[in-house]
C-alpha cells in the first residue's frame, strides 16, 4: 500500500505543478491528494482507530497554520482596503530609474519581511505601474520585486509561508532565524540588483494625465489602519515569547483589536459603504482558495510522515548525497519548479526534531533555500505568478533576462549563510 500512496502523491504533486497546462486548479489537486493518502493509509491498516489519532494529532499542527494565515491575510487585506500602503509608497517620487529601482527593491526587501511576499509583490507592482509608465523597463522593475520579496521574506518568521511553517513546527526561533538570514537574503537580493543597475538603459516613460475629476484621496483612518495592521504583525512574535502560546494566538489577537477598530472608524455611515472596509469584508475578498491549498498539502505529507514514508526517504537521501547542504541547495532549486510548500512540508517530515533540534544549520539552511530559489523561474513562487498576472510577463522573457541573474543572486546567498555558519562558527 505505501507504493500506492506514494504514486497518489507524486500524480498529485505533478498535478500541481501543471496547474496551468492541465487546467485543473491546484487547491483541487491538493485537496484530493491529501484524502486520498489518508484514506488510502487507513484501509491498509487493521486498526483504522490509530489513523484516526494520527490523523488528529496532525491537523492540530495544520490548524495553527492555517488559523495563522488565515488572520495575518485578513489583517493584511483590511490595511489594504483603507490603503495604508500609499503612505509608505506614495513617499517615492524620483525620476532616476536606477535610483528607483534601488528604491523599489529595499522597500520591498523589507515591506515583504513584515507582510509576506506574495501581498508585497502585489503593492509594489501596483506602484510601479504609476511610477514606470514605460512597459519594457517595468518588467525588468517587475522581475526585481520578485526577487526582493522573495528574499525579504526568508529571514523573518512571518515574510514567507514556508518559514513561517518551520517557525510554528519549532524548526527555527524568531531571533535567531532574523541574525543568521538577514546578510544572505540582502546578498541574494542585491547580487542581481547591482548587476541590473549597470545593465539597465531608457527612461521611465511619462505617466499619461489623470481624468478630470479623478478622486485620489485616501480613506478616513488610513494612518490608524497601516500602524494597528503592521503592529499587529510585528507583535506576534514578541507575542509568542512572552507568553510561550502559539504563534496563531497572537496573529488572532491582533486581527480581533484590529476588527474593533475597523468598525469603529465611521460609526454612523450605512452598512453597504462600511461594509468594504471592515474585517467582515476583507474575510471576503481575502484567498482562501490558497489556505485550502495548504490543508491539502499538509495533509497529504502528514500521511507519508505517518506511514514512515519521509524518514525512509531522508535516510536514501543522506545515504546517497550524504551532505545536507546539497540537498537542501537541490531542494531550493527544486522550488522553481515545484511549490515550495510542500517542498518544506515534506522536508519538516524527513528530518526529526530529535536529531535536528531548533536553530540547527539544516533548519536554517532550508527556510533561505525554499524561500529564495522560487525566484529563479516566475512560476516558482507565489509573488512570482501574481506578478506575472498583472505585468503579463512571458515565461520566456523572465527566463532569459532574470533567472540567471535570480539564480546568481540565490548561490551567493547560499555560500554567504555556508561560509556564515561553517567558518565563522555562529552556530
Amino acid at each position: 500500500m505505501e507504493a500506492v500512496v506514494i504514486i497518489v502523491f507524486v500524480v498529485g504533486y505533478i498535478a500541481i505543478a501543471l496547474e496551468h497546462p492541465i487546467k485543473v486548479n491546484k487547491t483541487a489537486s491538493a485537496l484530493l491528494t491529501g484524502v486520498l493518502c489518508w484514506t488510502l493509509h487507513a484501509v491498509s491498516v487493521e486498526n483504522p482507530d490509530t489513523v484516526v489519532g494520527e490523523l488528529s494529532h496532525h491537523l492540530s499542527q495544520v490548524a495553527e497554520i492555517l488559523f495563522f494565515l488565515l488572520g495575518a491575510m485578513t489583517i493584511v487585506e483590511l490595511v489594504d482596503a483603507y490603503q495604508g500602503f500609499r503612505l509608505i509608497t506614495d513617499r517615492i517620487q524620483t525620476k532616476n530609474p536606477k535610483i528607483l529601482l534601488w528604491l523599489i527593491c529595499w522597500v520591498t526587501f523589507f515591506l515583504s519581511s513584515i507582510l509576506d511576499n506574495l501581498t508585497t509583490s502585489i503593492v509594489m507592482v501596483s506602484l510601479i505601474r504609476k511610477l514606470v509608465p514605460n512597459k519594457d523597463m517595468r518588467m525588468f522593475f517587475a522581475g526585481m520585486i520578485v526577487i526582493a520579496a522573495n528574499a525579504g521574506g526568508a529571514w523573518t518568521p512571518i515574510g514567507d509561508v514556508t518559514t513561517t511553517m518551520l517557525w510554528i513546527g519549532k524548526q527555527i526561533s524568531t531571533a535567531n532565524i532574523m541574525e543568521v538570514l538577514f546578510i544572505p537574503s540582502v546578498i541574494c537580493m542585491a547580487i542581481p540588483l547591482i548587476w541590473l543597475s549597470f545593465r539597465m538603459k531608457g527612461e521611465l516613460g511619462e505617466a499619461p494625465a489623470q481624468a478630470e475629476g479623478h478622486n485620489d484621496e485616501k480613506p478616513k483612518g488610513s494612518r490608524t489602519m497601516l500602524a494597528l495592521g503592521v503592529g499587529a504583525l510585528v507583535f506576534v512574535p514578541v507575542f509568542k515569547s512572552i507568553t510561550h502560546l502559539p504563534p496563531y494566538i497572537g496573529m488572532l489577537l491582533g486581527l480581533g483589536v484590529i476588527w474593533v477598530v475597523s468598525e469603529m472608524i465611521n460609526p454612523h455611515a450605512d452598512e453597504a459603504a462600511r461594509k468594504p472596509y471592515t474585517a467582515s469584508g476583507a474575510l471576503q475578498r481575502i484567498d482562501s482558495s490558497s489556505v485550502l491549498f495548504f490543508l491539502g498539502i499538509l495533509l497529504a505529507v502528514g500521511a507519508l510522515e505517518s506511514m514512515h514514508i519521509l524518514t525512509a526517504f531522508a535516510s536514501w537521501l543522506d545515504s546517497t548525497m550524504g551532505d545536507n547542504r546539497i540537498i537542501i541547495t537541490a531542494i531550493g532549486l527544486l522550488s522553481a519548479v515545484i511549490d515550495n510548500v510542500p517542498l518544506v512540508a515534506a522536508s519538516m517530515g524527513m528530518y526529526s526534531l530529535d536529531l535536528y533540534p531548533t536553530d540547527h544549520m539544516i533548519w536554517e539552511y532550508l527556510a533561505y533555500c525554499a524561500g529564495t530559489g522560487g525566484s529563479i523561474l516566475i512560476i516558482g513562487s507565489a509573488a512570482g505568478v501574481a506578478v506575472m498576472g498583472m505585468e503579463k510577463i512571458d515565461f520566456i522573457w523572465y527566463l532569459k533576462r532574470i533567472s540567471l541573474l535570480a539564480m546568481l543572486g540565490y548561490f551567493a546567498g547560499a555560500g554567504a549563510y555556508l561560509f556564515i555558519e561553517h567558518v565563522l562558527g555562529v552556530n
